[in-house]
């Protein structure tokens, strides 16, 4: 089994990416002490507030919005935001942005995806593509590599198991490589081994059928 990172230890070796994603990950967990000390850490080393202020934002699409009130709440604490970045109120563009967006991560999955959730909730498909890929993933503040990196390390943390694994293979293909995702998985033995042995197995499910070698 793969060790996980103890909390003492966590400042002195952890990339960026890898901090964000404990800041993510401590939000959708309200783990409100760790989200302050991963903040305060993030502060001395001027990681840049507006990647900070996304990674919080768009963990409303998986905890919700009273969860990204609070850890944005306790974002403006610590850091000040001066550059706006609202999304236009622009509805097709919007849904062309999305479509755009959730092809790069579901590649020719993408129709499958959308038909099978139009199959249950035609509302939910929809607001799949608008909400989740085109106001909030496609915005600017970060790559679409890093968006897809947090997702991998917040749906590893909520044992989401095939979401897990499609964002694992949107990671992936949009410039993450497997050393990188181990990083992350291992992070977040901080909350808990389970949550990182949950995401080690679905990782290593998706590289055995991938057939990745690197």
């Amino acid at each position: 089994m793969r060790k996980s990172l103890s909390v003492n230890k966590i400042e002195s070796f952890i990339s960026n990416t890898e901090l964000l994603a404990l800041i993510s990950v401590s939000a959708v967990l309200r783990k409100e002490k760790l989200l302050r000390n991963f903040l305060i850490i993030a502060r001395e080393r001027k990681l840049k507030p507006g990647k900070i202020y996304e990674a919080l934002l768009q963990t409303y699409l998986f905890a919700g919005f009273p969860s990204a009130l609070i850890s944005l709440s306790i974002f403006s604490e610590y850091f000040k935001r001066n550059k706006k970045n609202i999304t236009l109120n622009n509805f097709e563009k919007i849904k062309a942005d999305g479509e755009k967006t959730c092809r790069k991560i579901y590649g020719y999955k993408y129709e499958k995806l959308i038909s099978n959730t139009s199959g249950f909730s035609p509302e939910l498909s929809e607001w799949l593509v608008i909400e989740g890929y085109g106001k909030v993933f496609s915005r600017k503040g970060l790559s679409l590599k890093e968006r897809e990196i947090l997702n991998v390390a917040v749906l590893s943390a909520l044992k989401f198991e095939n979401q897990l694994y499609s964002h694992f293979n949107g990671a992936y293909i949009n410039g993450a490589n497997i050393k990188e995702l181990s990083g992350i998985i291992k992070s977040l033995g901080i909350f808990s081994s389970t949550i990182s042995s949950f995401g080690f197995k679905v990782m290593d499910k998706f590289i055995k059928q991938k057939r990745i070698t690197n």
